[in-house]
C-alpha cells in the first residue's frame, strides 16, 4: 500500500520536538541509552503506491535490547505519530493506519540486529471510553501481523488536563474536595521544594517504602538519578525540563514527584509518599504546583499517565483512579501495545513475559494486600 524512504536522523527537528509525546523525544532516546537500550531514529517519507505525487513523512525513535544475550526487541513508545496537517492517514484508529504500522515494521527490519524476534509499538491509538478500545481490539486484532500482546509496557489509560484553560477554569473543573484539600495542605503548613538530583535520596526513600506498600516494581536510584541528570545537562536545549518535587511538613518529608514538561505535553512520570501525615494531604498540593508550573512553562497538557481504566471499587489501585481523576481531566483509554513478530523466538518469549507479567502485577499485589 506504501512506498518508504528511510534513513537514520541526522539532528534533531524542531517541528516534531513540539509536537511528539516524550517517549518519542531524542531525550528520552538518550536516557534510555544509559539503561540497556540502543536507540535508532529514523526520518521517513511515505507515500501510497497509486498516487506517489502525496508524500508525508514522520521522524520515529525506535528503541532496541538485547534479551538473554541471544535475541533482541525493537520498541516504539507511542508511534508512530503524524503530523496529521494534509496527511495521507488521518485517524489512528483507521486500517490505513494500521497497514503504515505493519509495512513500516518489516521496512525497518534491514536496519535493526539480525535477531530481533520483534517489533513493539505502543500506539498513540486511543478512545474516550473503555469498552470502545475493548471492542476495537478484538474486532481488529489480529490485523495483518499485528497482534495484540497481553502484556502493555506504557500505562493504557489515564486523565489529561487541558492546560489551555486558565487556573481558575482548571480549579472550577476539580471536584470540590480536591479544591478543599490543596488548600487544607496549604493552611497546615505543608511546602512544596523543588530539588535538583543531588537530592535523588529523599525520592528514592519514599519510593522504597511506596513499593513496599503498593507491591509495585521500581528501578535502581540511578535510573531516577540519570533521568534529573540528563534534563540538568541539556537545559536550555530542544530538551524536556524534569522536574523533582518534595512536599515537606516542618522536619518531615511526606511525599515527591518527577514530572517531565515538553511544549506540548507534561506527565506526572513517578510518584512515592510516606504513611506518616496523610492527613494533611501533600500529594494534592504537589500535583496542583506542577499542573501550574507545566501551565507555565508552555504545555498544553498535563498527563497524569497510568490508572485503572474504570471506577471500580474491586481494582487493586482503585484510589489511584479517584485521586487522578479528581482533578478534572478528560479520560483517556489507549489501545496498549501492539507487537510484529519476525522470529519463532517471539512465542516463547511472550509466554514469559506474560508470566512475569503475572507475578509482579497479581502475586505482588496480593501479597502487599492490595
Amino acid at each position: 500500500m506504501y512506498n518508504f524512504e528511510i534513513e537514520f536522523s541526522k539532528e534533531d527537528r524542531a517541528d516534531w520536538y513540539k509536537n511528539e509525546p516524550y517517549l518519542q523525544s531524542k531525550f528520552w532516546s538518550e536516557f534510555k541509552s544509559l539503561h540497556g537500550w540502543k536507540p535508532y531514529r529514523f526520518d521517513v517519507k511515505f507515500s501510497l503506491k497509486t498516487d506517489n505525487q502525496k508524500e508525508n513523512n514522520f521522524t520515529v525513535s525506535v528503541l532496541v535490547r538485547k534479551f538473554a544475550k541471544i535475541f533482541h526487541l525493537a520498541y516504539i513508545p507511542m508511534g508512530i505519530t503524524l503530523q496529521k496537517e494534509n496527511s495521507i492517514i488521518q485517524d489512528y484508529k483507521s486500517d490505513e493506519y494500521l497497514t503504515l504500522l505493519d509495512e513500516f515494521s518489516k521496512k525497518i527490519k534491514k536496519f535493526l540486529p539480525k535477531n530481533t524476534i520483534c517489533i513493539r509499538f505502543d500506539s498513540p491509538i486511543d478512545f474516550e471510553a473503555p469498552n470502545e478500545r475493548d471492542e476495537f481490539v478484538k474486532n481488529k486484532f489480529p490485523f495483518g501481523s499485528i497482534q495484540k500482546n497481553k502484556v502493555d509496557i506504557q500505562p493504557p489509560d489515564t486523565t489529561v488536563l487541558d492546560l489551555t484553560k486558565t487556573e481558575e477554569e482548571i480549579l472550577a473543573n476539580m471536584k470540590s474536595k480536591w479544591r478543599y484539600n490543596i488548600n487544607l495542605a496549604t493552611k497546615k503548613g505543608v511546602v512544596i521544594e523543588k530539588a535538583t538530583s543531588k537530592e535523588i535520596d529523599i525520592f528514592y526513600d519514599l519510593y522504597l517504602e511506596t513499593a513496599k506498600r503498593d507491591g509495585i516494581a521500581i528501578h535502581s536510584k540511578k535510573y531516577y538519578q540519570d533521568l534529573l541528570e540528563l534534563s540538568e545537562k541539556n537545559e536550555g536545549k530542544n530538551s524536556p525540563l524534569v522536574s523533582l518535587y518534595i512536599a515537606k511538613h516542618e522536619n518531615d518529608v511526606l511525599a515527591s514527584i518527577i514530572t517531565l514538561f515538553m511544549p506540548y505535553q507534561a506527565v506526572y512520570v513517578y510518584g512515592a509518599s510516606c504513611n506518616i501525615k496523610r492527613n494533611l494531604m501533600p500529594a494534592y498540593l504537589l500535583q496542583w504546583t506542577a499542573i501550574k508550573d507545566a501551565k507555565n512553562f508552555g504545555s498544553q497538557i498535563y498527563d497524569f499517565y497510568g490508572m485503572p481504566p474504570t471506577d471500580d471499587e474491586n481494582h487493586p489501585m482503585h484510589g489511584l483512579y479517584r485521586f487522578k481523576t479528581g482533578f478534572g481531566g478528560k479520560n483517556i483509554h489507549r489501545v496498549g501495545s501492539l507487537d510484529v513478530p519476525i522470529s519463532w523466538i517471539y512465542t516463547p518469549y511472550k509466554i514469559a513475559e506474560n508470566l512475569r507479567s503475572f507475578w509482579y502485577k497479581t502475586v505482588k499485589k496480593k501479597l502487599a494486600g492490595r
